[in-house]
């Protein structure tokens, strides 16, 4: 965990200035919606996606004052889909600490989860600029999408790379490409510049939720902030357990099929699937599938200036692959 600080330390200078305008950016006459934005918003979140936007943006010379204001529809979005994803997982942890559901009940996360879209909304319509404002409106639908697409393959023992890969490409990568992509178009740089700044962002979140699924088979607890093996838990199949399957004994593949459909309260049971997909060579796999969306992202900015915002959106590239969490 310390390297990921050490490295992500370099931008401070962003993460302060996008936490100040996020602080900014929940001002509810409702105290509980305060409460719950304050628990889920501010903290442990890496402002992956905000960060995105800034250096992007900055890459393509934009120079106005609002443009950490804007960062933060990336951060609202974000984490509006955190609080509904959990309402879905029941899940009890969110970056190291109880979910709101697991705090305020349900209700009232999916409500604020609502409340933050809002404000997302409204920080894009701030900027004046509707293709920025049609863009985000667009990755917010597919997002959706993605997650009703994730509920139908929820429980699917034979779910394919096919399946798993257009799931991960709605649900999580397209707001990190339109992350990149909303940079250019707030610079008004030209289809070109915006278009490799969308393919360049949508490779490398296809890596990013790759290189997540593989941490959770491969970290500890502590590491991840959430117990490992919650994505089988949850009923979801990834991809290191997609390319151990075919290799499982009759006798595991039956059993470990029950026990997705069926769940356990023997802890062992998903210890024994764990150590399994450890010693399948399945993680080292993933990581040269995702190693190989990386390479492919940089490729889309190879053609564009150099400046040390596009440095730092390759080295922010890279590091995807190393991350511990």
């Amino acid at each position: 965990m310390g390297s990921n600080k050490q490295y992500l330390d370099r931008f401070n200078s962003h993460y302060s200035r996008i936490e100040t305008e996020l602080i900014k950016g929940f001002s509810s006459v409702v105290p509980l919606i305060n409460d719950i934005c304050s628990h889920s918003l501010l903290g442990e979140g890496k402002r992956l996606r905000p960060l995105l936007f800034v250096l992007s943006a900055l890459m393509c010379g934009y120079t106005k004052d609002n443009i950490y204001r804007l960062s933060t529809m990336f951060e609202f979005i974000h984490c509006a889909s955190l609080l509904h994803d959990d309402v879905i997982d029941n899940a009890d942890m969110r970056r190291k600490k109880p979910s709101a559901s697991n705090l305020w009940g349900n209700p009232a996360a999916v409500l604020t989860g609502d409340y933050m879209f809002s404000m997302a909304f409204n920080a894009a319509m701030e900027s004046g600029n509707i293709a920025i404002l049609s863009i985000v409106n667009n990755a917010a639908v597919r997002m959706t999408e993605g997650q009703v697409k994730e509920l139908i393959c929820t429980r699917k023992w034979g779910l394919t790379e096919e399946e798993y890969l257009d799931v991960i490409t709605l649900k999580t990568a397209e707001l990190i490409s339109v992350c990149c992509e909303a940079g250019a178009v707030a610079a008004e740089r030209d289809e070109k510049t915006a278009k490799a700044l969308k393919n360049f962002g949508l490779s490398m979140g296809i890596a990013f939720q790759m290189i997540d699924d593989l941490l959770d088979y491969a970290s500890s607890d502590g590491e991840l902030g959430k117990p490992a093996g919650k994505d089988f838990k949850e009923g979801k199949i990834t991809l290191p357990l997609i390319y151990t399957i075919p290799d499982m004994k009759a006798d595991d593949t039956k059993r470990f099929e029950a026990l997705l459909i069926n769940g356990s309260d023997r802890e062992e049971d998903y210890h024994d699937l764990i150590n399994i997909v450890r010693n399948s060579g399945s993680i080292e796999k993933t990581k040269e599938r995702a190693k190989s969306y990386i390479e492919n992202a940089a490729k889309h900015l190879k053609d564009l200036p150099a400046s040390e915002d596009r440095n730092n959106l390759l080295s922010l590239n890279d590091y995807m692959l190393d991350r511990l969490y």
